[in-house]
């Protein structure tokens, strides 16, 4: 065949198919999502359209991250509609929720990642994932810098960028350090699985380092010395994991050095795990005492040092110097560099994290949004809007509001506004319109609009912020992408509240976050757990409905065989102590 002839079957084949080019991207950092849209279309396929031919353009969105945030989005993500492209450091999703299982064997890592091009092979290919790190995001060009992280040895361009029409940041963030001289150099960390990996390893040397000869006693109990930082879910169930790998398995392997042995867990505030129930609190505190587990609070770590961490007692300001063996840092979480630097260009540079509106979407942008933990919503106040609120709901513009008249915005106000509903339950008002009653409890006809402002002054002050977790991360992920899959639909019948600022309405109803539960282990076959409707649960029954849950959730049939196998092993022949 020659040349023209090729080329000119070529040409018929493409005017034959008039295919708009769509490439939907995915990029994904250690846990956050980036999702964009590019119309783009070769001239080729442009030529050749009849005039009843329609071009049909697919949107192009980057999903940075492979965390939970943009895992969900992508295991939900209509890739009919859009083309996809993931990049992300690491080529496998971790259930980071057992990182501390891993870290004393009684999970494998293995057994709690999931390869992404597992997970994303089920789209038929039409989604790609690169391996690399996300450098920098141009917001102005609407384009993502990459460079891979791959052997540089290998050879090639290491650097790429990628355009998007939708943005998705789902990178998660990194540990807080708050700025304590020696904790990135001398202490571990507890968000990756690669963390856990050396952990594990890190503790069965501090073993294998007590019982050399010619140690005195008291440097035996150093290298046995083993120090949290931070009383939240993570260090607690660290510390839980430990004392049951040294009580269960290592002592009987190093029966010379069993009575040295210390576990301190230090947390700044007056409780540890001061985010649950404090009923749970308590319940751990004094399994803990019953352990052996030395609980610190009301402590501030100064520094640390290869050998030794400062610590101040709030209470009165007494500074004291523990000596350890390996410290775990488990504090809170920080900004990754590529978000910070995004924050500066679109003016958040004064935040913590990035904030986004109700639909996720990134405030001073019109095509980024945030999951996880590297962002935070920034819930709308209705103080801001009670004026518009007040005239939308006075229909004969009397400049009172009935009772009736209210009724008629309440539901459009729940929806926009889920401080208010909290707010009802925190003071066991069974329906809105109790708030217009007055001072004393009684019933009112009508309030004009201060009446009316002080009855909804105090709400508020119930507009919290989500918590960093995987449960807030993948709902938001599940979110986001049906927005995406219902873009259109929604655009011709908006399902969202009415806009109270505007006109009309929303297109899509607000991310809700609905909790589910959360567990903390605390060792010895025992957990607790806060359940929906302020239940909470504690003790050995707790730990069976933990393994029943964490079993449930994982991301696959795979991963959930090898991490019941995991279990059993543990149970049958106890945590291998080799250090591989």
């Amino acid at each position: 065949m020659t040349i023209s002839s090729f080329l000119k079957r070529a040409s018929g084949y493409l005017h034959g198919h008039p295919a708009g080019f769509k490439a939907l991207v995915l990029v994904t950092l250690s846990s956050g999502s980036l999702i964009a849209y590019s119309d783009s279309q070769s001239e080729t396929d442009r030529v050749g359209l009849g005039p009843n031919q329609k071009e049909q353009k697919k949107k192009k969105v980057v999903v940075l991250g492979t965390g939970w945030a943009g895992t969900s989005f992508l295991k939900d993500i209509d890739i009919s509609s859009y083309e996809v492209q993931v990049v992300s450091p690491r080529n496998y999703f971790a259930f980071t929720p057992l990182l501390p299982s891993v870290t004393c064997g009684t999970v494998e890592a293995r057994s709690i990642v999931e390869p992404v091009r597992n997970i994303i092979k089920k789209r038929n290919g039409e989604i790609q994932f690169f391996e690399a790190e996300c450098l920098k995001i141009d917001a102005t060009n609407n384009q993502v810098l990459c460079c891979s992280n791959l052997d540089q040895n290998l050879g090639g361009n290491r650097e790429f960028s990628l355009e998007y029409d939708y943005l998705v940041i789902a990178v998660g963030a990194r540990v807080n350090t708050f700025n304590t001289p020696g904790v990135r150099e001398n202490c571990y960390f507890l968000k990756e699985v690669e963390d856990a990996q050396k952990i594990r390893a890190s503790v069965i040397d501090s073993f294998e380092r007590a019982v050399l000869p010619g140690l005195s006693e008291e440097e035996r109990k150093t290298h046995l010395h083993f120090v949290i930082v931070g009383g939240g879910p993570t260090g607690v169930e660290f510390a839980a994991e430990l004392h049951d790998f040294v009580q269960e398995d290592l002592v009987t392997i190093y029966p010379m050095v069993k009575d040295l042995v210390r576990i301190t867990l230090i947390q700044s505030g007056d409780h540890i795990l001061n985010t649950y129930d404090e009923r749970i609190s308590s319940f751990a505190e004094q399994k803990f005492r019953r352990d052996g587990i030395d609980v610190r609070t009301g402590c501030r770590v100064l520094g640390v040092s290869e050998k030794s961490l400062s610590v101040k007692v709030k209470s009165h300001g007494e500074v004291y110097s523990i000596p350890h063996g390996l410290v775990v840092w488990s504090t809170g979480v920080g900004t990754r560099p590529v978000v910070s630097d995004f924050m500066e260009q679109v003016g958040q540079g004064d935040r913590r994290a990035l904030a986004t509106n109700e639909w996720l979407r990134v405030k001073g942008t019109e095509n980024v949004y945030a999951l996880g933990d590297c962002a935070t919503i920034d819930q709308r106040k209705i103080m801001e809007d009670i004026l518009s609120i007040f005239k939308a709901a006075d229909q004969d513009n009397s400049g009172t509001l009935t009772v009736s008249e209210f009724q008629d915005v309440v539901d459009d106000i729940l929806i926009r506004y889920p401080q208010v509903e909290v707010y009802l339950k925190s003071k066991h008002l069974k329906d809105v319109t109790d708030l217009l009653r007055d001072p004393e409890g009684n019933e009112r006809e009508s309030v004009d609009i201060e009446e009316f402002k002080s009855a909804l002054c105090h709400v508020d002050s119930q507009a919290k912020s989500l918590p960093a977790t995987a449960q807030v991360a993948a709902q938001q992920g599940a979110y986001l992408s049906r927005c995406f899959n219902r873009r259109q639909q929604c655009h011709e019948l908006p399902e969202g509240p009415r806009r109270f600022t505007g006109v009309g309405q929303h297109r899509f109803r607000p991310f809700r976050y609905k909790h589910f539960g959360s567990f903390a282990p605390l060792g010895g076959e025992q957990a607790a757990a806060e359940l929906p409707g302020d239940w909470v649960s504690m003790g050995h029954s707790t730990q069976w409905l933990w393994y029943s849950v964490y079993a449930s959730k994982q991301v696959s049939w795979r991963t959930r065989v090898l991490v019941v196998f995991d279990w059993t092993r543990r149970f049958v022949f106890g945590r291998d102590s080799s250090r591989i």
